[in-house]
């Protein structure tokens, strides 16, 4: 996989980290493509150089589009990601992440595309986790219909490959935070305290604090990305040996992650206490040894990938981000 000048599709190249990893495929000096339907995406985050295409990855036109291109790989980040969405309505969420991976499969096997690089979850598939560190080989009791239909589609990419020859790496990330990102998901967090540093307003803690989460920064998240598009293949047949969590190892509370912004940005702001969120995990943590072993480790500690976040919210809010 180790080519030069690679026709690559990134689905949600438009979004948080899509956008992200698009910039890292230019970079590498391949030409991009990006599909997103612009619904939670945005135009400005396309890098110059991508070509954007506005489309549900449910259209039918998607084929059409492989097709004229034969794209030799794709990275596949659109989704809907929200899990309090897939409880209220799990017929929308299975939808666009079943249906969505199902029509750019089927694409992908038609034209002869070599790879597809599958964003899973390692935060909801394997449920309130026994042992955490939690391994790739962890038990998979998804808690909600997004951690459903996560397991789902890596199980979808397990047939393609044994039975229709697609190569597929599936990336179980932890909580991914960074420049760019919305205030949504678990990881939204960071995003909305650093807001709420830069207008003065008092952060909203759910529960006592002490629930712990992996997070990792988006620029190692894309290096995580760039290897599972160039690694050889895994000549080993199950699930997990296609798969790779992708996280610190090191779980950080609530509490102390308010600790560590306000150390960053020198304000201090009153904590408002309301009831834990029902089915919120407790403790979610990623055991990233498989990754680590093919070469990947995290360049930013905790530290220095929020105050890159922090800077560019505030660079943001002035008009002078880019």
């Amino acid at each position: 996989m180790k080519q030069s000048n690679r026709k690559v599709l990134v689905t949600g190249g438009a979004g948080f980290i899509g956008s992200h990893v698009a910039d890292a495929y230019l970079g590498a000096g391949h030409s991009v493509w990006i599909v997103d339907d612009l619904s939670s995406g945005r135009r400005t985050n396309v890098p110059d150089g991508a070509e954007l295409v506005e489309m549900d990855v449910r259209d039918p036109d998607l084929r059409d589009l492989f097709r004229e291109v034969r794209f030799d790989l794709v990275n596949h980040h659109a989704a809907q990601i929200d899990v309090r969405v897939s409880v209220a309505d799990p017929a929308k969420d299975a939808s666009i992440n079943l249906m969505g991976l199902l029509n750019i499969t089927e694409a992908a096997v038609e034209v002869g595309t070599q790879r597809v690089v599958f964003v899973s979850s390692g935060g909801v598939v394997y449920g309130e986790p026994e042992e955490i560190p939690t391994p790739e080989h962890a038990p998979k009791l998804p808690l909600s219909p997004y951690g459903v239909t996560k397991l789902g589609g890596e199980y979808y990419l397990n047939y393609y490959r044994q039975v229709r020859g697609l190569e597929y790496v599936a990336l179980r990330y932890s909580n991914v935070f960074g420049p760019r990102q919305d205030p949504h998901g678990e990881a939204g967090v960071v995003a909305i305290f650093c807001t709420r540093l830069l207008s003065g307003e008092p952060l909203t803690i759910f529960g006592d604090g002490e629930q712990t989460r992996d997070y990792v920064y988006v620029k190692d998240v894309v290096a995580a990305n760039m290897l599972a598009s160039e690694t050889d293949p895994v000549d080993l047949e199950g699930l997990d040996a296609q798969a790779f969590n992708v996280g610190t190892g090191v779980g950080t509370s609530v509490l102390r992650l308010a600790d560590v912004l306000e150390g960053i940005s020198g304000v201090s702001l009153p904590r408002r206490h309301e009831a834990a969120r029902p089915g919120e995990l407790r403790h979610s943590t990623l055991d990233a040894s498989r990754i680590r072993a093919q070469g990947w480790a995290p360049d930013f500690s905790l530290e220095d990938g929020l105050r890159e976040t922090y800077d560019f919210i505030a660079a943001q809010r002035a008009g002078t981000a880019t």
